[in-house]
């Protein structure tokens, strides 16, 4: 089973949003919190469901009633699809169907598909599920073998089809190693202590053993094109 509750994501301020498919025209911005966003993935918008704008959602969220009750705010990824305002809910053979105000048909629709549904994780209270993290509170600690051998830092968290990621940068060498967040993996969360112990799979290491080759600037080109050595 997965450990984290969902995606923390940067991003810029958003932009006013323009008129068209998924754009509510309310509510009236409130004030924002001081600092950076942590913005919570809590679904993911699939395919249109009928003709009236409807869409399935890929729930990532251990409360969709509260998520996607009807006049819930929805940020989202790309940020110039919304934000988005939940007009109506339903279930339907186990798949969340939403009905977003602005969205008025299939069309429509069809512009969302795939968009991320986001919440700013600030407002959240702190997972109930003692196996669950806002990736905000992962970002940051430290990653240690089993043993208690450094290994690295987590420095983000990927929300992936197949589960949870985390991006250890290893203390050793700076190279990045995806580490599966599940409990077999990574046994142990401290949370206080602002440390996690990983226990890696035989190979898993290996493969970032060695750090990042630098870029050659000879290879590259701001305007694309590479450098000739002749005439």
């Amino acid at each position: 089973m997965a450990r984290v509750a969902g995606s923390r994501r940067r991003t810029a301020p958003t932009p006013a949003p323009a008129t068209g498919a998924g754009v509510a025209p309310g509510p009236e911005p409130v004030a924002e919190q001081a600092g950076e966003p942590d913005l919570l993935v809590v679904g993911r918008i699939g395919k249109p469901q009928g003709i009236k704008g409807e869409v399935t959602v890929q729930v990532r969220t251990d409360d969709p009633d509260t998520r996607f009750a009807v006049g819930a705010v929805l940020l989202t990824d790309p940020v110039n699809r919304g934000p988005l305002t939940v007009e109506g809910v339903r279930w339907q053979n186990g798949r969340l169907m939403v009905a977003f105000a602005g969205v008025a048909d299939r069309n429509d629709a069809e512009q969302l598909r795939e968009t991320l549904l986001q919440v700013d994780a600030r407002t959240l209270p702190p997972p109930e599920d003692e196996d669950e993290f806002h990736d905000h509170v992962l970002r940051g600690m430290a990653a240690v073998l089993v043993g208690g051998d450094p290994l690295g830092e987590v420095v983000d968290v990927l929300h992936l089809p197949h589960g949870d990621v985390l991006v250890v940068r290893r203390a050793d060498n700076g190279a990045e190693v995806l580490v599966p967040f599940v409990k077999a993996m990574v046994p142990v969360v401290d949370v206080a202590a602002r440390r996690l112990e990983v226990a890696p799979p035989d190979g898993l290491l290996d493969l970032t053993d060695e750090a990042p080759e630098p870029e050659d600037p000879k290879t590259s080109d701001p305007d694309g094109a590479a450098e000739s050595d002749g005439a």
